[in-house]
């Protein structure tokens, strides 16, 4: 990444590049604007910047009049987060709403809607705070870990509390992780009764009968007989 940092008068005195990564890192308010202060934004394009992680490039300063702060083009590496679309994230369950689940991953929220939680017809249970299968009786509650695919994404630079991130656990391999575990162990317990079953149609085969060498006393006749 790269950007003009501004540089205030005021910390002249002290190491450039400490300095530099105290603005990349918190920023300041400078006349109605926010100089640096990177970590926590959002960019549209990069996604959440999470960390500054080295300052790559520090070049010469040029100071403006008039403004008395040093103005110097910085690289920089960040550590950032995007959610791309058919993605595969894990996360928490933070809220549950008539309406779906929302699920916490690294610094966003995504919703998981009733309709794409289960196969189940889901039910709200407000006084529970959960969402419950109608057949299955699973539950869905506030704390839980689940797997989910992302399926949309809508991220706002200026508001990063209204990004909406749309996602599913209606697919193979999603849901909560104790619903993953279940299906795991159902697979496994299917997959060994069938090789046992397998095996049971061997032994219940029926064994042919082998041919049976005729006597000597049998052979020499025949011999005889050609003899003749």
């Amino acid at each position: 990444m790269e950007d003009l940092i501004r540089v205030p008068p005021e910390r002249f005195g002290e190491p450039l590049e400490k300095v530099i990564e105290d603005i990349l890192k918190v920023g300041y308010d400078y006349k109605g604007r926010r100089e640096g202060g990177y970590e926590g934004k959002l960019d549209k394009d990069l996604g959440v910047v999470l960390a500054i992680t080295e300052i790559r490039e520090i070049k010469d300063g040029t100071v403006i009049a008039g403004d008395g702060a040093a103005y110097h083009n910085t690289i920089f590496s960040a550590l950032v987060f995007k959610p791309d679309l058919h993605e595969i994230l894990d996360g928490e369950v933070v809220e549950i709403v008539e309406f779906g689940a929302f699920v916490r991953f690294g610094p966003l929220d995504g919703l998981i809607h009733v309709s794409q939680i289960t196969d189940d017809f889901i039910i709200h249970d407000k006084k529970r705070g959960a969402l419950i299968g109608k057949e299955s009786n699973r539950t869905l509650e506030v704390g839980d870990k689940v797997r989910a695919r992302v399926v949309a994404v809508s991220m706002n630079p200026d508001k990063i509390k209204e990004s909406k991130i749309n996602l599913t656990m209606r697919q193979l391999g999603l849901g909560k992780f104790e619903w993953i575990e279940e299906s795991k162990k159902k697979k496994q317990k299917k997959s060994k009764k069938s090789k046992k079953t397998g095996k049971e149609r061997e032994k219940e085969k029926p064994k042919g009968k082998k041919g049976t060498e005729p006597k000597k006393e049998d052979k020499k006749e025949d011999k005889k007989e050609a003899k003749k």
